[in-house]
């Protein structure tokens, strides 16, 4: 069955806790499986690594914190990436960054996430960043052999653009489950290149990573962020002074794609305060407010 013939499916939370900057929150072990159990108790159960976060050491941190209590595995889903070949002191004979998606490189980080993250099977695995060097039918290939080895439940793409997205699943058995892109109020990409119609139409949630703009909405140094944090303002206002982070988080919960944002904090508080944000329902005026805003001028 499709993921459109079925949208009350999906097998992702409606938030994701992401990994990227893990190295930097600097958690002991034991506090770190605290943090991942609070995530998990407020209902934030989808793990988002990528096999390059960290300069290709998040994974490891993260399974040494849950290898703690083995138990919490089957309460979460590990989603990771695979594809980007940095320049790192760990592999000193690449000369430049680039993408490999052939059938053996995949298998292989495939592999090593599953060794590094100390688990059987990963939930989904996303290809990291479209390549121009891509043969869609050895991609499929691959996808198909690791479902059947039980190695990876679920496959989908990170920032891919609808056509990319599509032709993918055209080779494909298994159907896509998200493509993980930017969105933000900051940041109005997808909204505008019919990436999030059409996964909205197919019922496949994307995943939105930098929901905060990575700071361009909270402590804005262009005009365009001021003019969005200025429409948060009277937002949050008619709200009730809400704070600003949740009145974004609705924002983004609000669209019918039922968008799954991509946390990356360390502070629980953070992560508690954009878990409330579900409470938060916003105006369809409300949101155009802010869309209007970071457009920069009236929608046609």
């Amino acid at each position: 069955m499709s993921l459109s013939e079925n949208k009350s499916y999906y097998p992702l939370s409606q938030f994701a806790l992401g990994m990227w900057r893990l190295g930097d929150w600097n958690l002991p072990n034991q506090e770190l499986l605290t943090y991942i159990k609070q995530a998990i108790d407020l209902g934030v159960t989808t793990m988002d690594h990528a096999d390059i976060y960290g300069n290709y050491e998040c994974e490891e941190i993260f399974a040494r914190a849950i290898s703690l209590d083995p138990s919490i595995r089957h309460k979460m889903q590990l989603v990771t990436k695979c594809g980007i070949k940095l320049r790192s002191d760990k592999f000193p004979n690449r000369q430049v960054k680039y993408y490999d998606y052939s059938k053996k490189y995949i298998i292989n980080q495939v592999e090593t996430s599953l060794k590094n993250l100390k688990t059987d099977y990963i939930d989904a695995l996303l290809l990291h960043r479209p390549s121009p060097f891509f043969d869609h039918a050895e991609v499929a290939e691959t996808f198909s052999q690791l479902k059947k080895d039980g190695k990876v439940k679920y496959f989908g793409v990170s920032n891919f653009t609808l056509n990319q997205f599509k032709s993918l699943q055209e080779h494909c058995e298994e159907p896509l489950i998200t493509n993980q892109i930017e969105i933000s109020p900051y940041a109005l990409e997808h909204f505008e290149n019919e990436n999030i119609d059409y996964l909205t139409s197919a019922g496949i949630r994307p995943m939105a990573w930098s929901p905060l703009a990575g700071g361009s909405l909270l402590h804005p140094e262009t005009d365009k962020g001021k003019r969005v944090l200025n429409a948060i303002q009277e937002v949050s206002t008619e709200l009730g002074n809400i704070p600003f982070d949740q009145v974004i988080f609705a924002w983004i919960l609000a669209h019918p794609s039922q968008i799954i944002p991509v946390i990356g904090t360390g502070k629980y508080e953070r992560l508690q305060s954009a878990v409330e944000s579900k409470n938060v329902k916003l105006s369809l005026e409300q949101w155009f407010k802010i869309y209007v805003a970071s457009l920069g001028d009236d929608v046609p």
